[in-house]
């Protein structure tokens, strides 16, 4: 593992950029980030796909939920703050997005699990210290840290989980 020295987030061995910021990552078989690097034969054969989706969305965006196994995904129009949870009539506060058709009791979301918060034109996912955990594409969240959300990531709230998609 190879800590970001810009943002501390701990990466996988190999990758040359930070996964969490972007930013270069030192390696000391290859020099600095900076440092340009000669290809020998076709660069093209070096070109790494990106897998993630856009991280960026208008104000007219709608909000996409593919819950997995669901026949119909959930679509709702873009809001600065969204609590994704399960419906408990005896809590005087109740999420925006209500998982409890989708079996979210019987998978561990919490009554308020995380939210999806809109800055501008980018959204985060934070956990608001759930019972068992949010994931992004496999990895715990740590509560109240926003972690920003691209198209086409998976969630996992306890055992739910679903993928996120922009329109």
């Amino acid at each position: 593992m190879k800590a970001c020295p810009y943002c501390g987030y701990t990466n996988r061995e190999g990758l040359l950029f930070c996964e969490e910021c972007g930013q270069g990552l030192t390696d000391a078989r290859t020099g600095p980030a900076n440092a340009t690097h000669v290809f020998e034969g076709n660069a093209s054969d070096y070109a790494i796909k990106s897998a993630w989706g856009s991280a960026s969305l208008t104000t007219a965006a709608t909000i996409i939920v593919h819950i997995r196994d669901a026949a119909d995904p959930l679509q709702m129009p873009l809001a600065d703050k969204m609590t994704l949870g399960r419906y408990d009539s005896t809590n005087s506060h109740q999420p925006d997005i209500d998982l409890t058709p989708y079996g979210a009791l019987e998978k561990g979301v919490s009554r308020l699990h995380a939210t999806i918060e809109r800055n501008e034109d980018v959204l985060t996912l934070v956990d608001l210290g759930s019972s068992n955990g949010t994931h992004l594409n496999g990895q715990r969240l740590t509560p109240n840290q926003p972690r920003v959300l691209r198209e086409g990531d998976e969630i996992q709230l306890g055992k739910l989980v679903a993928h996120i998609y922009f329109r």
